[in-house]
């Protein structure tokens, strides 16, 4: 025979003060384990938005990333020529060899410096990945010295915003457009011709970092890929781009969820430890009662049953409160160092439906975890013994 479930209501009703301190014990746990997987959530899909499956990305075979590359501009004339390039009416191969360089510009209200990507791409740039809109402005001139920002780099640093003039790596440039990259990494990029940067920085004129190929289709990777590898004259890997970012997310993926796991199990142990007090003053509160329950008939089964539902009552409502806490995050705009490339990345909280599942579950562990040893006390109760204190 089961204990009625409005027990357990009443019984939560009567302890409020001590069942409020679990609650919120629980849902501040919640919360900070739900932000910090939607934190790295958010950096994962800001990045690996910005590969197109119908891109490729060609770099120096052994190279980590475009920081560390090489492809001579004699390896792009042969690039262009494989099988699998997409072709452009009046434009060509849609091929994009481009340039990475980082510079520091001032953070809007930080009083501080942080830095940004500066990109030198080709003039094919918008072909080459036609999911970037021009939103402000127009495109950098061919050999000036112009710059369109994503719109993240207006909106985080002074002095780029269109129309305005900035120095760096000891040339003047432009502001001339604003482009729109759809919440991706380029929207905290610069851009600019490829020809122009590498001259302001001294880059011989011959080397490009990586070469960015828009593809005929996405199966046309394979074809592409094997056409290169095999070339005696290259030494070059080929990625998906979209595979390329996300392994580049990979490594501040990994530990900004180490760390928000690490945090979360901390205050979860807190947590645990307040359900089990509130659980186990219920025990003692509720001696008589149990005892009484025993006698008229129900078992040990049901007791250690309608301690464990109570307890999970606690921990659901509290999964749910801090769930509630962390769901304005969502879309929330803010910003981290991206490792591979030593620049600021700004992104959004991602607050998706099943971390918020998972912090329910975390929640119920905490609930059973705090409810099942005071249920077996209770269930262990001396009958007699407690009947003679009526």
């Amino acid at each position: 025979m089961a204990i009625p479930l409005v027990y357990n209501v009443k019984s939560l009703r009567a302890r409020w003060t001590s069942t409020v301190v679990a609650v919120v014990g629980i849902a501040g746990t919640v919360s900070v384990f739900v932000a910090m997987l939607s934190l790295a959530r958010g950096f994962e899909a800001t990045l690996v938005a910005s590969g197109s499956p119908r891109n490729a990305i060609v770099r120096r075979a052994g190279a980590t990333s475009e920081m560390d590359s090489g492809i001579n501009v004699d390896h792009i004339r042969i690039i262009e020529d494989a099988p699998g390039v997409a072709r452009g009416a009046g434009v060509g191969p849609l091929v994009s060899p481009e340039v990475v360089v980082v510079a520091a510009f001032p953070l809007k209200g930080r009083g501080t410096d942080g830095n940004a990507q500066v990109r030198g791409v080709s003039p094919k740039v918008l072909d080459v990945r036609p999911s970037v809109k021009l939103a402000a402005g127009r495109m950098f001139g061919a050999g000036l010295s112009e710059l369109v920002v994503g719109k993240n780099v207006a909106a985080a640093y002074d002095g780029l915003e269109l129309g305005d003039t900035v120095r760096f790596g000891g040339g003047t440039w432009r502001v001339v457009g604003v482009v729109d990259a759809g919440g991706t990494a380029f929207d905290s990029e610069l851009w600019c011709d490829a020809a122009v940067l590498k001259q302001v920085f001294q880059r011989p004129p011959q080397l490009f970092q990586s070469v960015t190929v828009r593809l005929t289709a996405p199966e046309a990777l394979t074809t592409f890929k094997d056409a290169l590898t095999s070339d005696p004259r290259l030494t070059v890997q080929v990625d998906r781009e979209v595979d390329y970012y996300t392994k580049q997310s990979r490594q501040l993926t990994t530990l900004i969820t180490v760390i928000g796991s690490i945090v979360a199990v901390v205050m979860g142990i807190g947590a645990v430890f307040g359900a089990l007090n509130t659980m186990y003053s219920a025990v003692a509160e509720r001696g008589r009662e149990i005892a009484t329950m025993r006698a008229i008939g129900f078992g040990s089964a049901s007791v250690v049953t309608s301690f464990v539902i109570e307890s999970l009552c606690i921990a659901l409502i509290g999964g749910l409160l801090g769930c509630a806490v962390v769901l304005p995050l969502n879309g929330v705009t803010t910003g981290t160092m991206n490792w591979q490339t030593f620049s600021h990345l700004a992104f959004a909280f991602r607050v998706t439906p099943l971390l918020l599942a998972w912090g329910l579950g975390f929640a119920l562990v905490m609930g059973l975890v705090g409810g099942v040893p005071p249920a077996i006390r209770a269930a262990r109760a001396r009958i007699a013994v407690a009947l003679r204190e009526l």
